[in-house]
């Protein structure tokens, strides 16, 4: 395992689509492993690899609870519902956050680091999470629908992914 260079806002690499994963070789396992080690090193929820300039569809997200850490690949939204805003931030775009409006529940299906297919149902924050680290893969940033700027004192309670 190795710490990556994060990417920030401003760098092309970061609006470009992500190619999918079609081996999950030993190659791949190692980028989830660093992509993990690397979020947990800079405090984040979540990173998906173009924040760390590869482009390919791998993400890893740990909300800090019993959940503990998912590592997916191909991570695909098939069902969302309701809506929820909350506050964002992302370790690409270091000292600011704003509002989002995201679905309140959705479903992912991708494979998981064993080179399984995967379906998940994810609720809230880690819903939210989900779609923030898809949305890189898709060269969106969270800034593109954010609807207001988060003030400092909102901006202590929100989480870095």
């Amino acid at each position: 395992m190795a710490l990556r260079k994060l990417l920030y806002v401003g760098d092309e690499t970061l609006r470009k689509v992500s190619r999918p994963v079609d081996v999950l070789n030993k190659r791949m396992i190692m980028l989830l492993d660093d992509l993990a080690e690397t979020m947990y090193a800079e405090n984040g929820v979540g990173l998906a690899a173009p924040q760390v300039g590869v482009l390919r569809r791998a993400i890893v997200i740990d909300m800090g609870d019993d959940t503990g850490l998912i590592q997916m690949v191909n991570p695909e939204i098939v069902s969302s519902e309701g809506e929820q805003e909350t506050v964002e931030g992302c370790l690409s775009i270091p000292g600011r956050s704003g509002y989002v409006v995201r679905p309140q529940r959705l479903v992912v299906r991708g494979i998981n680091r064993g080179g399984k297919p995967v379906e998940m149902e994810a609720e809230g924050a880690l819903a939210v999470a989900f779609c923030h680290e898809i949305d890189h893969l898709n060269g969106a940033l969270f800034i593109d629908s954010m609807t207001r700027e988060a003030s400092d004192e909102e901006d202590n309670e929100k989480d870095g992914a």
